[in-house]
């Protein structure tokens, strides 16, 4: 038979306690004097003080498409090599990477294990997860079928937050009509049904409406106040020709950036940076900026478009100005579009190059808001299959051939050198003999990391992505979450409800 002795346990817990205290005390100076040691002790004490607050006034969400957490870690490496006194960038931190909430995020469609954006988006839009390929209807709606989305269209965050008589505003380096954007706004059976000349027979039958449509023809008690994007063709009909000599994809004659200055008061259509910068914020409700045919440039090639754009920065500093002014305050979407179309592309150099100008833009959203009565989230839509691999030394340019500790340059089995980033799939895949790397510029903008496997264009992928938040119900962003949860923690954090649905 067993006696347990409490005072006995007592005194041996009291003793550990003592010895292990005595033992942090006794840590020696190399340890505690260590910059290292210091910096994330201090980090650990600042979260101690973290007080919560859950009602926000406004809620600004980002979301990088396709920025899953090999590209934070690489982007956070390149931006930080590009800056003077850098270590090497790997200490460096994307601008939301600081924040004091953080979640892991799963993506999976109700159809499919590694998604696409227009089930994520649904998902964080509405709080209830959908089929691949469709907008804001429910998984009970056929993809394509417009007759199947009748009566299974779903509320969104835009829909709710107009309803509380907030201010909205949708932003994206895409196509404003592309899956990512449209979700917000738009009840769609399917995704490329971004104007009218998309929609099948079935569905003018039907009496489905395009992307466009919907975007512009709301009344203007639910309408955005700002939208700003690329996608100008899906707003002209076929017979005109645009400022940058493009023509339209409309076939019903109807011009919906007049319709937006004729729908909405205070209101202007703009297509170009000069346009852009005109806008007075103060005397304008209601913007529409269309500033690509089809997408947006890519960050890395904005300075050189004909018309010239804004950068994912200045619009969104533009749309708060705009959006500020409702004393009851908004809601924000901005997404960062273009990180995706780089990785289908297998061109690492672009992706980096948006996702550092989407850290740009939420520090300038941070800079620029009240952190008392502002949510901030930032998130992705999902993964893409890019990779960080080989031993390089630290501070090896991240876009580099890799370097082993020492410097010298390090060779596969096949006697080659071999980029720090590559892609599982895409169009960079190696068929036969790998091309020798040596001389050539892998830091260029233009090059394609070599892929394992053979495709036209590279494939999203399905692991976990991030949440980032700071700000009033930030604290709900923890754990793993589904990724409707991220609708519901801005729905509480407004108070949204939804009671007038």
């Amino acid at each position: 038979m067993i006696v347990i002795n409490m005072k006995n346990i007592a005194a041996l817990v009291s003793c550990s306690l003592v010895t292990m205290a005595a033992n942090a005390a006794a840590l020696p100076a190399t340890q505690t004097g260590s910059q290292w040691f210091k910096t994330s002790a201090q980090l650990v004490s600042d979260k101690t003080q973290q007080t919560k607050k859950s009602q926000a006034k406004n809620v600004i969400l980002f979301v990088g498409d396709g920025m899953g957490v090999s590209t934070l870690t690489a982007a956070r490496i390149y931006q930080g090599q590009q800056l003077p006194g850098n270590q090497g960038g790997e200490e460096n931190f994307l601008s939301f990477e600081q924040f004091p909430n953080t979640a892991l995020v799963k993506t999976y469609n109700t159809n499919q294990q590694t998604p696409d954006s227009a089930g994520t988006m649904t998902a964080m839009a509405t709080g209830v997860k959908s089929k691949a390929g469709v907008l804001s209807v429910s998984d009970a709606s056929l993809r394509a079928n417009c007759l199947s989305s009748k009566g299974n269209e779903l509320v969104t965050l835009v829909d709710l937050a107009n309803a509380k008589g907030l201010s909205t505003g949708v932003v994206s380096t895409a196509r404003i009509t592309h899956a990512t954007p449209a979700a917000t706004y738009a009840a769609s059976p399917e995704r490329n049904w971004e104007a009218d000349s998309n929609l099948p027979a079935e569905a003018l039958t039907n009496e489905c409406k395009d992307i466009a449509y919907q975007l512009v023809m709301r009344d203007e008690d639910n309408a955005l106040s700002v939208a700003l994007g690329g996608g100008r063709r899906n707003f002209i009909p076929d017979s005109v020709t645009d400022g940058e000599n493009k023509s339209g994809r409309r076939a019903d004659g109807v011009d919906l950036t007049q319709a937006w200055t004729e729908n909405f008061s205070n209101s202007a259509y703009v297509w170009d940076k000069a346009g852009f910068d005109a806008i007075d914020a103060s005397s304008t409700d209601h913007l529409l900026g269309l500033f690509n045919s089809s997408h947006m440039e890519y960050e890395a090639d904005r300075l050189d478009d004909t018309a010239g754009e804004p950068s994912l920065t200045d619009m969104t500093t533009k749309s708060i100005e705009i959006l500020n002014k409702n004393e009851q305050g908004y809601l924000l979407i901005v997404e960062a579009g273009r990180i995706d179309h780089a990785h289908h592309a297998g061109n690492a150099h672009r992706a980096l190059v948006d996702t550092v100008e989407l850290s740009n833009a939420v520090k300038a959203a941070f800079d620029n808001t009240n952190p008392d009565e502002t949510l901030i989230m930032v998130t992705a839509d999902h993964s893409h299959v890019f990779t960080i691999a080989g031993y390089p030394e630290r501070g090896n340019p991240i876009l580099g051939l890799v370097h082993n500790v020492g410097g010298d340059l390090a060779v596969a089995n096949d006697g080659k050198p071999y980029t720090t980033l590559g892609y599982t799939n895409g169009p960079g895949a190696v068929i036969g003999q790998r091309d020798d790397l040596t001389s050539v510029d892998t830091k260029q903008k233009d090059f394609m990391q070599q892929a394992l496997v053979p495709l036209s264009s590279e494939t999203h992928a399905g692991e976990d992505i991030t949440l980032h938040a700071t700000g009033p119900g930030s604290h709900l962003a923890q754990g793993v979450i589904e990724q409707n949860v991220i609708f519901h923690i801005i729905n509480q954090a407004q108070s949204l409800g939804g009671t007038k649905y």
